[in-house]
């Protein structure tokens, strides 16, 4: 697919502000500049990710009195109820308010609804199940921001709730809960926003504690890696503490998990838990219920673990499979039709789709055609949606725009879930298309690689990838950085390696240094032995059989204009 490249711009003034105030090298402070860290407390902040500059947790709006009546419960010996979400943030946060709770003596349970019976967030049954079962406390986490009528229903049963959520409110009340922690509700005046659920959780910690204990940083770096919030801020702090954390955890649950994907002992990294914890966390809620992955984290069993961690692995390779299926069916529904492939959001839709994989294949056909998508599954005459997006279009926003046509919706800027009747399918396909075409440009549907600045090849060295090390964790929001270098002189004949892997050498004249790109080797064409490329890349280092060298980790390939 054709990228055209987003060269950011480059403030010489801020750099040698940033790079004299704090010593360090021009390259990273631009880096910052980028990243959007633009003063020197922001800087100082992201390159230390010391814990002790977390904010206040009372700054959040209601923590006091979500402390005061915790305090109430334990003082009462009320018994809690933990409501949570189904997918890694929400399981991650369920483990850790548990673990809070058990730490403070107070009883509590907990209750994750099943994705294909019950859907996402509180319902109206739980305020029966609550009042069965003596609760007098109820506390949601990663939902819950939108559900009014539930609310109601479970104060009616004389029990009190607070609500500790992420997602974006759907207007500007808030439901009647005792307590509502929600940084992105309007009155809120939080200095970090982008907190996920466990991140929230974590907070009431150190609002009841005084502090974070470092042992549940591994929950917390899981919850909010996995989640996709931006690893700036506060998330920074939490995962760039916690991935150690991960890799010694004296959980018995997640180390069992470790030890069945096999990278127990490995150096953790957020690729480990965006591409093999993630998805076998959230396997379980995908293709059963959610209980065996909350299960396995609170376990303390060996033996248990261990059979929790191999269901997950089985649930996993099942969701795998299935997802294969409907990723097949819906690409063909596009490539058979015209009119849905050249529409700026595609919407596809088939009775049946297991729901637990919609939003997976939504990812999946915007990797391929680089469109906002929604995949919706078709049950009794409606429609269970998930919806994944590009930079530029904010989901939650357009579906506020078609609000009179769903039945409810929810979500963020890059991913969401919907519920609709079947017979308002295509008036939801053409309204969020009429909203598209108000709001997005055509540039944007071409999708931008962002890179951080040109440079030339004699600056690069192996000092520089370790300088430039110090911007990790990578992830979202804080992707590796991304260089480019133009005119550059092709010194071998390409080879062509296994998985389509294309390495060569090139120079700009006065320095000469290896480069690869995995699954490029359709640009062999370009790439001729004595011409010239343009290359954008990552800094990687080859040390394969001998002395480390820098190597060149191909973003994109260019013939020079």
């Amino acid at each position: 697919m054709t990228k055209r490249w987003k060269i950011q711009d480059q403030d010489p003034a801020l750099q040698k502000v940033i790079s004299d105030d704090l010593n360090i090298h021009p390259i990273i402070a631009q880096l910052l500049i980028n990243r959007q860290i633009t003063t020197i407390p922001q800087a100082k902040m992201f390159l230390s990710s010391d814990m002790a500059s977390l904010h206040n947790p009372f700054l959040l709006t209601d923590m006091d009195r979500a402390v005061a009546r915790i305090d109430r419960a334990r003082s009462d010996s009320e018994k809690v109820l933990i409501y949570g979400d189904y997918d890694v943030d929400g399981v991650t946060s369920s483990a850790l308010l548990r673990r809070l709770l058990n730490h403070l003596g107070i009883q509590s349970i907990n209750y994750i609804p099943h994705r294909m019976e019950e859907g996402y967030g509180l319902n109206q049954e739980v305020a029966e199940f609550a009042r069965s079962q003596g609760i007098h406390l109820l506390i949601t986490v990663d939902c819950g921001i939108n559900a009014f009528a539930p609310i109601e229903a479970i104060n009616a049963a004389g029990i009190d709730v607070i609500v500790i959520d992420h997602h974006e409110p759907e207007g500007v009340d808030l439901p009647p809960a005792l307590a509502v922690i929600d940084p992105k509700r309007l009155d809120c005046l939080y200095p970090f926003k982008n907190l996920s659920a466990v991140g929230l959780v974590a907070k009431l910690m150190q609002a009841i504690l005084g502090h974070i204990p470092l042992e549940d940083l591994d929950l917390i770096a899981l919850g909010t890696v996995a989640d996709v919030v931006p690893l700036r801020g506060e998330n920074r702090i939490f995962v760039k503490n916690g991935l150690s954390v991960i890799e010694r955890t004296q959980k018995v649950g997640l180390k069992a998990l470790l030890e069945v994907a096999k990278i127990w002992g490995k150096k953790m990294k957020p690729y480990y838990i965006g591409f093999i914890l993630g998805p076998r966390l959230n396997a379980a809620g995908r293709m059963d219920s959610a209980a065996v992955s909350l299960d396995l984290l609170l376990s303390e069993n060996a033996e248990d673990a261990h059979a929790l961690a191999c269901s997950l692995e089985a649930h996993n390779q099942s969701r795998q499979r299935m997802q294969s299926e409907v990723v097949e069916e819906a690409l063909n529904m596009i490539e058979a039709d015209e009119v849905l492939k050249a529409q700026d959001i595609i919407v596809v839709h088939k009775q049946g789709w297991h729901k637990g994989v919609l939003g997976i294949v939504a990812s999946r056909i915007v990797d391929k055609y680089y469109r906002p998508t929604v995949v919706i599954s078709i049950e009794d005459g409606v429609g269970t949606g998930s919806a994944r997006s590009i930079d530029g279009f904010h989901l939650h926003e357009a579906l506020t725009s078609c609000a009179a046509l769903l039945e409810n919706y929810g979500g963020h800027k890059r991913a969401a879930g919907l519920r609709l009747k079947y017979d308002n399918i295509d008036s939801f396909r053409r309204a969020i298309n009429d909203f598209a075409q108000q709001v997005m440009s055509q540039e944007q549907l071409v999708p931008a690689l962002e890179i951080d600045c040109e440079v030339p090849l004699s600056v690069i060295d192996l000092k520089l990838v370790e300088t430039i090390s110090s911007m990790e964790p990578h992830g979202e929001g804080n992707p590796a950085a991304v260089f480019c270098s133009r005119g550059l002189t092709v010194k071998s004949v390409p080879a062509i390696m296994g998985k389509d892997t294309i390495k060569f050498w090139v120079s700009d004249g006065v320095k000469t240094i290896s480069a690869v790109g995995f699954g490029m080797g359709s640009f062999k064409d370009i790439v001729k032995l004595g011409g010239q490329v343009d290359l954008a890349y990552t800094l990687g280092i080859d040390d394969w059989n001998k002395a480390p060298a820098v190597q060149l980790m191909i973003k994109d390939i260019k013939q020079p204009v």
